[in-house]
C-alpha cells in the first residue's frame, strides 16, 4: 500500500513543513507495508526528499499547477495517487492542507482525520489521534474506508535525516477538462526576511498591546534578530495597524506550533492561546502577576517589558557573542 504525501513548494522550493510531511508519510509506510512517494508541482532539487523517507518523487510540470487553484490540485493529487496506487495520502495542515485535504476526501469518498498530531496506530483498525477543544483534549478517531486522508499539524514529529536520495519521475496528468475555481489577478508577498515564515517558524517572539505603540517594536524585533526567531502580535495590535495581519497569531488568525514562543505585553486571551498552546516551551514577560497567560506558561517574567526586553536582548547578545 503506497502512501502518498503531497509536498508544497515556494518558488519551486520545498516548504520544512512538506518535510515533516514525508517523514510521516514514511513511518505510516512502514506500519502499513508500502513506500512513501512524495508528489511536487514544478518543484526544483527534489532528490533530497529521500533524506526524510521518500521512497521516490513524482514531480508534475504544467502551467495549470503554476497558480494555487483548489479544484485544479486536487484533481491533480487525485490523479497522481490513482497512478502509484496510494491509499493514504498525506497532507500539511496549513491553509492549502486544509483547502486540498477536505476536497480530497469529498472526491475520493475517502476518510478524513484533519490536524493530526500522531502517527497512525493499525493493530486492530487503523486509528489517528488529533487535539480537540482547542487543545484541551485528545480524541482517536478510526477511519474506515478503503482511502484515507491525513493532514497533519506542522512540528508534530522530530524528523530523522539519512544520506538518502530519492529518484525524480515526470509525471503527466490529464488536467485539460477541468475548470480554475479561481482567478488569480495579483499576488502579494510579506517582505522577504531571514526568519521563516510563522506557520514553520521553530522560534517566535510575539508582543501584544503592553507595547503601547508601534514605535516601541524595535526591541522585539531586536530579540527576533539576535535568536534567529520569527515576529508575531496579538490580534488588537493586528486590527490597529501597528503590525500586519499576517503576523497576528491566535484563533483566527495562525495557529503555530514552534519549539519557543516568547510573548510580551500580552494577556492571554483564550482566542489568543487557542493558536500558541501547542508550542514545546512559552515564555511569558508580564508586569500584571494575575494575566492569564501564566497559567499556560512553562517560564514567566513579572515586569515591565520595556525594562526586561532590553536586559534580556544584552544577555542574548553576550551569550551568543561567547557561543560563536
Amino acid at each position: 500500500m503506497s502512501v502518498l504525501v503531497f509536498v508544497d513548494t515556494v518558488d519551486g522550493k520545498v516548504k520544512k513543513s512538506s518535510l515533516e510531511a514525508v517523514y510521516y508519510g514514511k513511518k505510516t509506510a512502514e506500519l502499513v507495508g508500502g513506500e512513501c512517494v512524495a508528489l511536487a508541482f514544478n518543484g526544483s532539487d527534489l532528490e533530497s526528499l529521500g533524506n526524510v523517507g521518500a521512497s521516490k518523487v513524482l514531480n508534475v510540470a504544467d502551467e495549470k499547477l503554476k497558480q494555487f487553484d483548489p479544484s485544479v490540485y486536487t484533481e491533480a493529487i487525485k490523479q497522481a495517487a490513482n497512478s502509484v496506487g496510494a491509499k493514504v495520502v498525506v497532507f500539511v495542515q496549513d491553509s492549502t492542507g486544509k483547502s486540498l485535504a477536505a476536497r480530497l476526501s469529498a472526491k475520493s469518498k475517502a476518510g478524513l482525520v484533519s490536524g493530526a498530531t500522531t502517527l497512525p496506530t493499525v493493530d486492530g483498525g487503523f486509528k489517528v489521534k488529533k487535539n480537540v477543544f482547542s487543545g484541551k483534549a485528545w480524541a482517536e478517531y478510526e477511519i474506515h474506508t478503503d482511502e484515507k486522508v491525513i493532514s497533519i499539524m506542522a512540528n508534530s514529529l522530530q524528523v530523522e535525516k539519512s544520506d538518502a536520495t530519492a529518484p525524480v519521475e515526470g509525471l503527466s496528468l490529464d488536467l485539460g477538462g477541468v475548470n480554475a475555481s479561481l482567478t488569480v489577478k495579483e499576488v502579494s508577498k510579506a517582505a522577504a526576511g531571514g526568519a521563516a515564515p510563522l506557520p514553520e517558524a521553530e522560534l517566535v517572539v510575539s508582543a501584544g498591546r503592553g507595547l503601547k505603540g508601534p514605535e516601541n517594536w524595535g526591541m522585539v524585533e531586536e530579540m527576533a534578530e539576535i535568536l534567529g526567531a520569527t515576529t508575531a502580535c496579538s490580534r488588537p495590535v493586528a486590527d490597529s495597524d501597528w503590525r500586519p495581519h499576517h503576523e497576528h497569531v491566535g484563533q483566527t488568525g495562525v495557529a503555530i506550533r514552534p519549539n519557543l514562543y516568547i510573548a510580551i505585553g500580552i494577556s492571554g486571551a483564550i482566542q489568543h492561546l487557542a493558536g500558541v498552546n501547542q508550542s514545546k516551551v512559552i515564555v511569558v514577560i508580564n508586569k500584571d502577576p494575575e494575566a492569564p497567560f501564566f497559567k499556560a506558561a512553562d517560564y514567566g517574567i513579572v515586569g515591565d517589558a520595556f525594562e526586561v526586553v532590553p536586559k534580556l536582548n544584552e544577555a542574548f547578545r553576550k551569550f551568543k557573542e561567547s557561543n560563536g
